[in-house]
């Protein structure tokens, strides 16, 4: 197994604190998707995607729906995606990936945060080269099949690496660009999709003690109570 599964089953990369944090996000990604691509799911492949993925969240049905209603709203209010990078204490490179109607606020904050704990907003470009932009998707294994067949098949469309999770999920990753022709040959071939999002994995990680490692986590957790960071990622080991 490569390196994506050593560093999913290490990592603590998205802790929401409570079910109604994830349907936040959830909701919001919703509006992106339907303010870009419309509100109709098999026209539009990212809320497809994202209608599975509130499935998996047990986001209820009707709350989906309400979503996909309210952002087809003229009233609706948009959305931006926005990546801040910078360090944390101990030379950690942090990455912060939001979704805001207020790029002003956001900034503001996530600034506050770096500063509060010793760290240390960077620029644009100035930690995203130690991470790699993946795709993931989670899907249902079908009776008698050969994993090593389905990787091979599946190179040529930008897989990179396939393994069973220890829920007996299969997750497949691949390049970033490569999500649409992934998302088309598990559609395609019916497989049970459980979910598909985007991760970065850090290239090379660093290692701390045990009260350096509290700090970081004080600092992580401030990010992430923050309802406009929808993920963030470290190189702490």
């Amino acid at each position: 197994m490569g390196r994506a599964f050593e560093y999913r089953k290490a990592r603590k990369l998205k802790r929401w604190g409570s079910m109604s944090k994830t349907f936040t996000k959830l909701g919001k990604e919703i509006t992106m998707a339907v303010k870009t691509g419309g509100p109709d799911p098999e026209g539009n492949s990212r809320l497809r995607m994202l209608i599975q993925n509130a499935r998996a969240a047990n986001m209820p049905k009707d709350t989906v729906e309400r979503a996909i209603k309210k952002a087809s709203s003229k009233d609706e209010g948009n959305y931006a995606e926005v990546v801040y990078e910078g360090y944390g204490p101990f030379g950690i490179a942090i990455l912060v990936e939001t979704t805001t109607d207020n790029t002003t606020r956001t900034v503001a904050n996530v600034r506050s945060y770096f500063n509060k704990y010793d760290g240390s907003l960077g620029t644009s470009g100035s930690v995203e080269y130690l991470f790699e932009h993946k795709c993931c998707f989670k899907i249902k294994e079908k009776e008698a099949l050969d994993l090593d067949e389905l990787e091979l098949e599946m190179i040529d469309f930008g897989v990179q690496e396939i393994f069973r999770d220890d829920e007996g999920i299969l997750n497949i990753y691949g390049d970033f660009e490569a999500f649409g022709a992934i998302q088309k040959y598990v559609e395609d071939n019916n497989f049970e999709i459980v979910s598909a999002e985007f991760e970065r994995i850090p290239t090379e990680t660093k290692e701390l003690n045990a009260e350096q490692i509290e700090k970081i986590e004080k600092l992580l957790g401030k990010f992430e109570e923050d309802d406009d960071v929808t993920a963030v990622y470290h190189t702490m080991r």
